[in-house]
């Protein structure tokens, strides 16, 4: 490669970068504009949080489906913690373009001279620091109320678990984010139908065994399933990579399939809505 056509890949890697950084900051401008509903949505999976922990407390006894000697307010509570924190990243990416529409930019940031990669890349960094930090200060809430331990974790396979998981989900949620392209009316409404979908086959309060056959399969492409139970593996009993490799696999198969699924899905819903004038403000 010639000196210049390397200065040239240089300055349009820096310019990227400095547009992935742009993004981030539009969306630390926004979580301010909209603080307060932001904790609204955070007391809310916080009570529901609670609401399952005390649950776990009442019950006494573990259900036969939590394996001997894991608590079963424990195993509720991760349940609430990762779906909280999935929900989240698929929200942010999911509804970036209804968030873009409604606030009257969606126009301007399709005219500007990105990458669309780099747009949605930004947007999934938002919503991955967003999500953990959101997550941290609800384990610490939870830990404190509820008197967990964590002496048993295995922090490699919950740091991988958490990696793949968060990544599949990322694809996941953009292949949802074409539904506000599509649909300027109803595609938000159609993310929070498929949210609900994720949760019921995702056996974050239950086992999937209990699910009628004709729902269960549903939970073997779902992410938050694998990551879920390659968690509560690593997070309750400790379970090194070595025991979690089946949930590990999963969630790479699952990564490789929703990531190009979605980023492919959204060049071609892009393509469309500005054939056909979706992107105005407006449906």
């Amino acid at each position: 490669m010639s000196l210049i056509a390397k200065e040239t890949t240089s300055r349009r890697l820096r310019s990227e970068l400095k547009a992935t950084w742009a993004f981030l900051g539009l969306h630390v401008d926004l979580t301010k504009r909209y603080l307060a509903w932001d904790i609204v949505w955070l007391v809310y999976h916080l009570i529901t949080a609670f609401a399952m922990g005390y649950l776990g407390v009442s019950a006494g006894v573990a259900p036969p489906y939590v394996p001997a000697g894991q608590s079963f307010v424990a195993y509720l509570l991760v349940g609430a913690v990762l779906w909280s924190y999935l929900s989240v990243i698929f929200f942010i990416v999911a509804d970036t373009i209804a968030l873009e529409r409604w606030e009257g930019t969606l126009e301007y940031t399709f005219m500007a001279p990105v990458h669309r990669f780099t747009h949605l890349s930004g947007v999934a960094l938002v919503g991955l620091i967003y999500s953990v930090l959101r997550s941290l200060l609800m384990i610490i809430i939870l830990w404190w109320a509820f008197g967990l331990s964590f002496e048993q974790v295995n922090l490699a396979a919950c740091g991988v678990a958490l990696l793949l998981g968060s990544l599949a989900m990322i694809g996941l949620s953009l292949c949802a984010a074409v539904m506000p392209l599509l649909s300027p009316e109803k595609g938000s409404q159609a993310n929070h139908i498929l949210s609900a979908v994720l949760l019921l086959a995702s056996g974050v309060y239950y086992p999937i065994t209990v699910l009628p056959e004709w729902i269960r399969w549903l939970a073997y492409i779902n992410p938050v399933y694998w990551m879920l139970e390659a968690q509560r593996k690593a997070l309750l009993a400790g379970a090194p990579l070595s025991e979690v490799w089946g949930d590990i696999g999963a969630l790479v198969l699952t990564g490789l399939l929703y990531i190009p699924l979605g980023y492919l899905l959204f060049a071609w819903a892009e393509r469309y809505a500005k054939r056909t004038g979706l992107l105005k403000r407006s449906g």
